[in-house]
């Protein structure tokens, strides 16, 4: 029997594995809920929920070609020798994975057990990223050939066994919804996953580009296709191999429409790349999950100390600072906030309030549907200021707020303790004096939360923090080196000369707004 193990990568369209099983003969669909894996403190019971969603669907898509999907709860390790023992595995089929160091370390120990049994473990590529992978040097070129092959089409439909029958898991798996979850938040499954990404395609992405930014917009603008790439709904070389087809399509179009459509979906598609490049760092050097990427940064934060109340007021969206806690209460209810809005909430986390990133990117990745850790880990510490090679961005929340949201309508949705302020006081409310403050039903320190910080000063001590550690040749020798092994080819700034080892080394921060 072939064993085809389906991790973040459920559909049955374009899935390598799943056709090279069913190529070779009877065929095992197996899933298994890893207990350990979701005691995790980057797991979150709404990943959970969405996972579920996707396994319902798969198993539809499995019942197309009448193939059962198996789900077992355990131990992956366990749950295949028992398998072994009582059927005999022929082949173990997967892609290839690039998770949290947990996951990495589950794989080393099958890898190993799969060895010792004689059963050959069949990996097949998913995404652009590079198992072993030496230099960065032509990646992109690589990741082109990837994306250019043939999408695997689904298998023909299989003769029904003897002993099918209905997965008795799937039926009661499903019923425990102890947590309470926003009604508005992204469903999980393929089905799911081609109706958004079809309007994006179809009739939302004309905007993407200019609308991007704003959360004001960008719930409807962006493709909001990120949830379905990370659980493999979608595979990346569909998305872009629609994108391109998309494009094509739209040269037939008057010039009006074709010219910012085309130039949006461009963008779009840079996106799919960048998407690949911070997963690839993260198979690279797998402590980017805990470390600092640049040494220098070492003892900058204290990573054995939580500032309790700091985080608290964070994390519940109750710092003081309008716009970033209407982005925190906006995420904390949906599971999913725009590129820029997600650099804001983290900066000010590690710049203002100075709570190491660890702390803070946990919290980010159990809200997040769409974590995925190659890309989490290395944007959080990117927006920590930690890499060494990226450009230090230090998020004024009060002109964020100007800026993206000018007349406090994303304001007032997600904090309505201040519905009732003006325009004028909307982004600063603690300059409204009393009489105001209780005009308008919000005494700040009362009704709304006093400014955590002054986020003037406290930028002020940041910068000076981070760029007292550069300071150094030793700095930029490693900083050199992080470059020419992670650093995109494709930036501008990559392969930076060793005569020139004291310039500026950065790398651009693109928005990954899928």
């Amino acid at each position: 029997m072939n064993i085809v193990w389906f991790k973040r990568d459920l559909r049955i369209y374009d899935h390598a594995p799943l056709v090279k099983a069913v190529s070779k003969g009877e065929t095992c669909a197996l899933y298994v809920v890893e207990k350990e894996y979701w005691k995790l403190p980057d797991t979150s019971y709404r990943h959970w929920e969405f996972t579920k969603e996707c396994l319902r669907d798969l198993d539809k898509q499995l019942e197309s070609i009448n193939l059962q999907l198996i789900v077992k709860f355990g131990d992956v390790l366990t749950v295949l020798k028992e398998i072994h023992l009582n059927q005999c595995i022929d082949g173990l089929f997967s892609h290839e994975e690039t998770g949290n160091l947990w996951q990495r370390e589950r794989n080393e120990k099958i890898r190993v057990w799969c060895k010792k049994t004689g059963i050959l473990w069949n990996e097949f590529q998913q995404f652009g990223v590079i198992k072993g992978l030496r230099s960065r040097n032509g990646w992109a070129k690589k990741w082109n050939s990837f994306m250019t092959q043939p999408c695997h089409h689904s298998p023909q439909k299989m003769q029904m066994p003897d002993s099918a029958s209905k997965n008795p898991y799937l039926q009661n798996m499903f019923r425990r919804r102890d947590i309470r979850l926003s009604q508005d938040r992204q469903h999980g499954g393929r089905s799911m996953g081609l109706k958004v990404f079809e309007s994006f395609l179809k009739n939302r992405s004309l905007n993407y580009r200019n609308n991007l930014s704003s959360p004001l917009t960008a719930f409807d603008s962006c493709a909001r296709i990120s949830p379905y790439i990370v659980y493999g709904c979608l595979s990346m070389r569909e998305v872009v191999q629609a994108t391109r087809a998309r494009m094509e399509e739209l040269k037939s179009e008057e010039f009006a429409v074709r010219k910012p459509w085309i130039s949006s979906l461009k963008s779009f598609y840079a996106r799919l790349h960048w998407h690949c490049h911070f997963i690839q760092k993260l198979e690279d050097d797998p402590t980017f999950e805990t470390q600092n990427v640049h040494s220098a940064y070492n003892g900058m934060r204290d990573e054995n100390r939580l500032l309790i109340r700091r985080y608290n007021a964070w994390a519940t969206g109750k710092t003081g600072f309008p716009f970033v806690d209407a982005c925190m209460r906006a995420l904390i209810d949906l599971g999913w906030i725009n590129f820029r809005m997600r650099a804001m909430i983290q900066a000010f986390a590690s710049y203002h309030l100075w709570i190491h990133w660890r702390f803070s990117g946990l919290h980010l990745a159990r809200l997040f549907i769409d974590y995925e850790p190659g890309i989490h880990w290395n944007q959080v510490q990117m927006q920590s200021g930690t890499t060494g090679i990226n450009t230090l961005r230090i998020y004024n929340p009060v002109k964020q707020s100007m800026d993206q949201d000018p007349k406090g309508h994303f304001i007032r949705r997600w904090v309505p303790e201040l519905s009732l302020i003006d325009d004028d006081f909307i982004h600063e409310p603690w300059k409204m004096t009393l009489a105001q403050q209780k005009t308008r039903k919000c005494v700040v320190g009362v009704q709304y939360p006093e400014p955590i910080i002054n986020h003037l000063e406290a930028a002020k001590n940041a910068r000076l923090q981070v760029y007292s550690r550069r300071k150094n040749t030793k700095f930029a020798i490693e900083s050199q080196r992080i470059q020419e092994k992670h650093g995109s080819r494709k930036s501008g700034m990559a392969h930076v000369r060793k005569r020139n080892i004291k310039s500026k080394v950065s790398e651009a921060q693109l928005a990954l707004d899928l």
